[in-house]
C-alpha cells in the first residue's frame, strides 16, 4: 500500500469529536510526522478522510489547507463544532 494511501487510512479511522497527533499517525503508517502533514495538505476528499482531527503534539491545532488554500481559522471551527477542546 502507498504511504499516502496509509496516512489516509490511518486518518478515517478517527471517530467524530476525537482528535489524533500527525505523530501517532506517522508511527501508524510507518512514516515522520512532517511527511504526514505533507500528505494531508494534499488531501482531496476533506469530508471523506476527516484531516481536520489531527492534531500537533502540544495539543494545539497546527494547520489545515483547504482547496489548495490555508484554513486554520475553518478546522478550529470544524473541531468545536465535533465537541473538541481546543487550546
Amino acid at each position: 500500500m502507498e504511504l499516502k494511501q496509509k496516512v489516509f487510512k490511518e486518518v478515517c479511522k478517527i471517530p467524530k469529536g476525537k482528535t489524533i497527533t500527525y505523530k501517532q499517525i506517522a508511527k501508524a503508517a510507518g512514516t515522520h510526522s512532517r511527511a504526514v502533514a505533507k500528505i494531508l495538505s494534499t488531501n482531496p476528499h476533506p469530508i471523506k478522510v476527516p484531516c481536520h482531527r489531527v492534531i500537533r503534539s502540544d495539543g494545539k491545532p497546527g494547520g489545515y489547507t483547504y482547496k489548495g488554500k490555508r484554513k486554520d481559522k475553518m478546522k478550529i471551527r470544524l473541531l468545536k463544532k465535533e465537541g473538541v477542546k481546543i487550546f
